[in-house]
């Protein structure tokens, strides 16, 4: 797909959202790595808007929950790579039953998913790239979309501004941290366990490094843990041998993450921390750069991650179950 069809279908989709007579409540549904992207949104919701509840589900259990507030006043944004995780698609059908306004994110169009919403949007998959057509930034520009159409919001431009931005300032970033990722690869390339730890946010991104990366593609155990819940019971569990990851952020929910740092730098001596003010985000827009941040922090992971994995002798293709029998 080209810039071009993206920004069309972006349109098409926000034209849609116009036309709807009332709008309460955004779903964002998904599973895996696609969720991971739908929580930096649910967070978005409930900063900007004032009337429209914003709510992130895994597409399963949005399916089993049934919400009661389901129905023509919602939009649905569904996401899957390729179109065809099962219960994703099975999510876009409920909602459509429902009456609500469905909106799909996919690679392949033509694909289950695609054909089971209203209106689809295609994206670029290149992990440890970003520009405004990826797909975790095609769904902050949604989001921003239907708060500005319905409520107003006018940070819709200083977001495109922004995102502007990413492309180059994600390549110097990973190349800056070349050394830094090569240590990393070199220090935890046989780890057992490894914590990830944000708020606000980040939390997304540090959920799907821990499930996606560290569980999924490195088969190593591992649990992300947000910030603010790090003291009710996750800190008994640090060691000065227990690594952990954290995303420093820009919004309000910095303080956690801040507390949380405090905290592992007494106890604990393997310790990566990626601080987005360290990182050169709050050159962005100061209205959007938290809400920037998580776009950051996806794909410098992700070439952590890539490191890690040459240096485990493990490529992050490498699955025992995934894609490879019924489950």
């Amino acid at each position: 797909m080209t810039t071009q069809q993206t920004d069309a279908q972006i349109a098409n989709a926000l034209q849609a959202v116009a036309a709807r007579k009332d709008v309460t409540d955004i779903f964002f549904v998904a599973c895996g790595g696609s969720y991971a992207h739908m929580l930096p949104n649910q967070y978005i919701v409930e900063r900007e808007s004032s009337a429209i509840i914003g709510n992130a589900l895994n597409a399963a259990e949005f399916k089993a929950r049934a919400p009661r507030r389901l129905g023509k006043n919602s939009i649905v944004i569904t996401c899957s790579h390729s179109g065809t995780t099962p219960e994703t698609v099975e999510a876009a059908k409920v909602a459509r039953d429902a009456g609500a306004l469905t909106i799909s994110l996919t690679h392949d169009l033509g694909s289950p998913l695609d054909q089971a919403s209203e209106f689809t949007v295609s994206y670029v998959h290149s992990p440890m790239t970003m520009s405004p057509i990826h797909s975790a930034a095609v769904l902050e520009r949604l989001t921003f979309g239907i708060l500005k159409i319905r409520e107003g919001n006018t940070k819709a431009d200083e977001l495109d501004k922004g995102l502007a931005k990413l492309p180059a300032l994600v390549d110097n970033l990973i190349l800056d941290q070349r050394g830094k990722m090569a240590e990393f690869a070199e220090t935890h390339k046989r780890e057992t366990v490894i914590y990830t730890m944000a708020s606000g946010a980040n939390f997304g991104v540090a959920y799907a490094f821990a499930i996606c990366i560290l569980q999924e593609m490195q088969w190593i155990h591992a649990a992300a843990i947000h910030a603010g819940e790090y003291f009710h019971g996750p800190f008994e569990v640090t060691d000065f041998d227990v690594p952990f990851i954290h995303l420093m952020g820009l919004g309000p929910s910095r303080a956690m993450d801040e507390r949380a740092l405090a905290f592992t730098e007494k106890y604990s001596q393997r310790l990566t921390v990626l601080d987005a003010k360290k990182l050169g985000l709050a050159t962005l827009p100061a209205a959007v750069s938290e809400y920037l941040a998580p776009l950051v922090f996806s794909p410098v992971l992700r070439a952590y991650a890539d490191k890690l994995a040459e240096a485990k002798g493990h490529p992050l293709t490498v699955r025992r179950y995934m894609w490879k029998m019924e489950y």
